[in-house]
């Protein structure tokens, strides 16, 4: 491990992205699905998680994956106020 890895950061490498990819895919559907407030909860959550996740990895992406991460994220965000209203 390098010294500039944490734990978590080293057992989040060693997850199966297929996984990964279904599980935040659930989570958004199950956000989708709620009602209200709880919906709006989950897509921020998500939306939190993705946003340490992009942190982590800004320094090695192009400048074109960055907009579309960053897309991504502020769809997250609308979605999660359109919840709210």
């Amino acid at each position: 491990m390098q010294r500039t890895q944490s734990a978590w950061e080293l057992r989040l490498a060693r997850l199966n992205p297929t996984s990964v990819f279904l599980a935040a895919l659930a989570l958004m559907l199950a956000a989708l699905f709620a009602p209200g407030l709880a919906g709006a909860l989950l897509l921020l959550v998500l939306a939190a998680a993705l946003g340490m996740l992009m942190s982590k990895t800004w320094p090695v992406q192009t400048a074109g994956m960055r907009a579309v991460r960053l897309s991504v994220l502020a769809l997250l965000v609308a979605g999660a106020v359109a919840k709210l209203l």
